[in-house]
């Protein structure tokens, strides 16, 4: 199984490296937001929820988690295009590993995600962010986010599993992006929000990504709200992995 992923996992790679612009596109608007969202709030007065600190500063995790949805959220439009030119099914046919066709485009997405959080995290420290961008720092946030873009993209190929059509993917799609994004901690502390969308911002996944890279990323690392936050996205990577792996044995059914 493990051989079976990595050779799958450096075939996705390959179609990834021939195709760079696609990798690049799905950066655009987190950029857009970076750069756009920083200049509309960075004169934000008397933020004591804030810290007292730059925006620039509190935006950049949700920035960066805001990369991980964009760019795993979609990973199930092309399963389902393999699906429909009949891939799959010669992969069904073949000896490969049903584990390994599900973990090696889940993996795929998870670490491009990661290296668009590299992208970006160079473009803060260039506006001027003030990180902590130290090797242990540096590492742990990268672990929040691998494990949000695994979720993530697990979500999207078990739905395009199951769902066998484009247009409710896509649906479902803008669902995990936006939406989830407006109802966590990314743009604003928790103070600040109206209490029902506190309430569902303590539920929501992408809020205890956001936390767990903001508690190592910026002011003084608190490492229990990394552990906390960095835990919900291990269970979460875990249990949405086993869901898609599971809907890709019912579509071998």
């Amino acid at each position: 199984m493990l051989a079976d992923t990595w050779y799958l996992f450096m075939k996705y790679t390959k179609i990834t490296m021939r195709m760079p612009l696609w990798s690049l596109f799905t950066l655009i608007q987190p950029l857009l937001w970076l750069l756009i969202f920083t200049q509309l709030f960075k004169n934000m007065v008397d933020a004591p929820a804030m810290g007292g600190g730059s925006y620039v500063d509190f935006f950049v995790p949700g920035v960066l988690v805001m990369t991980a949805l964009f760019g795993s959220s979609w990973s199930g439009v092309s399963l389902l295009r393999e699906i429909t030119a009949g891939s799959v099914d010669k992969m069904l046919a073949s000896p490969v590993s049903r584990v390994a066709i599900v973990l090696s485009r889940v993996l795929h997405s998870a670490v491009q995600v990661v290296l668009q959080t590299l992208v970006i995290l160079a473009i803060a420290w260039a506006m001027g962010a003030q990180l902590n961008l130290g090797l242990g720092a540096l590492l742990m946030t990268l672990f929040s986010i691998f494990c949000l873009g695994v979720a993530l993209a697990a979500l999207s190929n078990g739905f395009a599993i199951i769902l066998q059509r484009e247009e409710p993917l896509v649906m479902i799609g803008n669902l995990m992006t936006l939406p989830l994004m407006f109802l966590s901690t990314a743009m604003v502390p928790k103070e600040f929000m109206p209490t029902w969308i506190e309430t569902i911002s303590l539920i929501n996944p992408i809020t205890y990504a956001t936390e767990s890279v903001r508690a190592v990323l910026v002011g003084t690392p608190d490492l229990q709200a990394y552990a906390i936050g960095a835990s919900v996205m291990l269970a979460f990577a875990i249990i949405s992995l086993a869901w898609a792996v599971n809907a890709f044995n019912g579509l071998r059914d």
